[in-house]
């Protein structure tokens, strides 16, 4: 199937079971944090999805840490739909609302640094974002073990202000 009948939107509350579920699979494969039903619903506003035929085949999350910083988390693509596109979309659809906000920076942690490259982001270190650290990784398991590389992005066409 062709990337063309896949669509991003933003995330509606029916859509917080397949988010979910998307994120318990790559969790449980200890890639992503687990993010409970609870998280899910109240943030669903912040979520992004991908669908084909009316099933969410993936997901991100934008985070704002201040007004010209966020994070694109959770970003979560089926198996079945992995490199065709979608993780780009999905992506690319967080950096345009995070420029319409006026966003000029968006950071990810990422393990898979190759995608993230190939959209424009460099590689930092994780200090950079100490407001992410104390927001966040103080409740994450691997705390002292961390495997996440951070990278960043200075957006065009940001609102400056």
């Amino acid at each position: 199937m062709a990337a063309t009948d896949i669509r991003v939107r933003t995330a509606r509350l029916a859509d917080a079971e397949a988010i979910g579920a998307i994120t318990t699979l790559f969790a449980d494969r200890g890639v992503m944090l687990k993010r409970s039903p609870e998280n899910i619903i109240e943030n669903i506003r912040n979520f992004l999805v991908a669908e084909q035929n009316r099933q969410i085949i993936g997901s991100c999350a934008i985070s704002f840490f201040t007004l010209h910083l966020a994070e694109i988390r959770t970003l979560a693509v089926i198996d079945t739909f992995k490199r065709r596109g979608v993780g780009s979309m999905l992506v690319g659809k967080a950096e345009d609302i995070l420029r319409e906000e006026g966003v000029t920076t968006a950071f990810v942690l990422t393990l898979s640094p190759g995608f993230f490259l190939s959209r424009g982001y460099r590689e930092v270190n994780k200090e950079t974002f100490p407001q992410k650290i104390w927001k966040d990784c103080t409740n994450c398991p691997k705390l002292m073990a961390c495997d996440e590389i951070a990278m960043i992005k200075e957006l065009d066409g940001g609102v400056a202000g």
